[in-house]
């Protein structure tokens, strides 16, 4: 930071003029580049897709080239946006790794870091996390820090924490991913209508709405398995705002829709089911929410983290399947 600005990165781009290249520029150009999708790359960000675009828009016109190709269906890179992203890339990625860099130089003998912990972690995942904190005890204090996936991973990459679960699929070229636990999920259904029953087919979900949350509380996965449902003829939808798990209950309770959540009695999602709600497995669907262990490449194997890593892949090496 100089005189309260984000930190810029000067660069030379085009012959002859010489520009300045602000490093949140860079972080938003990323973003859309390895979308290839302003509303993807935003929810990403955590920004609205009109203000990305238009800071695209100033980047493109302080280097002078158009960066993307886009259309109202397709996002594509140019020329100068290919060749752009791995310079682009490299720059965060080592701007990233100033923190735990200055940690390294100036290393104690035991280092407080974080693991990020998304909502709904299963009982064992959690029995694995506790023995990976007593495992590294000597070296490091490993404390937990809640978010959802697409936050967790956003402070992995920046290096606030130094791990995270997250649901899959999280995909950046600068992460190792370890699987650790994969979960089959089930319908939450109204008890009333479904008594007696040991399961429910997808035929007998057509005439109820699914509920979700705000797509940036739930996991990229759910995406995917929505589009599944509604090739299965299941159309309505009830989309939730400003509330959480234990609102998609509220609803379902009353009789007239269903959710999706992991099928395991153990999983501390069942805490979130309220009276008339019961949950169900498919009898002709095997939906599955996997989760994986990530952390940056850069700080295993010879960086801050390497100790820690090695202990992880131990402890994590087996995934758990319920």
């Amino acid at each position: 930071m100089r005189g309260g600005r984000p930190c810029e990165t000067p660069c030379r781009f085009a012959p002859g003029r010489f520009v300045r290249v602000e490093m949140l520029h860079l972080r938003y150009f990323v973003a859309v580049a390895e979308e290839l999708n302003f509303s993807a790359a935003a929810r990403r960000l955590h920004m609205a897709a009109s203000p990305l675009s238009q800071r695209i828009r100033d980047l493109e016109n302080e280097l002078g080239q158009r960066l993307f190709d886009r259309d109202t269906h397709h996002v594509t890179l140019t020329p100068a946006g290919a060749a752009l992203l791995p310079i682009a890339s490299n720059i965060l990625q080592q701007v990233n790794s100033i923190p735990w860099r200055l940690r390294k130089a100036a290393h104690s003998r035991r280092c407080t870091v974080s693991i990020g912990m998304p909502a709904g972690v299963h009982l064992d995942l959690r029995t694995r996390v506790n023995m990976l904190t007593e495992r590294v005890h000597e070296s490091f204090e490993l404390r937990r820090w809640p978010g959802t996936t697409p936050s967790l991973v956003a402070a992995v990459l920046e290096g606030k924490l130094a791990l995270t679960l997250a649901r899959l699929p999280v995909n950046d070229p600068m992460l190792d991913c370890l699987p650790v636990m994969s979960e089959q999920l089930g319908a939450l259904v109204p008890a009333d209508q479904f008594a007696g029953r040991d399961a429910v087919s997808l035929a007998d979900l057509t005439d109820l709405a699914c509920v979700a949350l705000p797509s940036e509380l739930t996991p990229a996965y759910f995406d995917q398995l929505d589009r599944e449902l509604s090739d299965h003829g299941i159309k309505k939808r009830i989309k939730l705002t400003d509330t959480g798990y234990a609102g998609i209950s509220e609803v379902i309770s009353s009789g007239t829709s269903f959710s999706v959540s992991m099928l395991d009695p153990k999983s501390p999602m069942h805490g979130y089911q309220l009276e008339n709600t019961i949950l169900l497995p498919f009898a002709d669907f095997r939906p599955r929410l996997d989760t994986g262990l990530f952390w940056r490449r850069d700080r295993a194997c010879g960086g801050d983290l390497d100790e820690l890593i090695d202990a992880a892949r131990e402890v994590f090496a087996e995934p758990l399947s319920c």
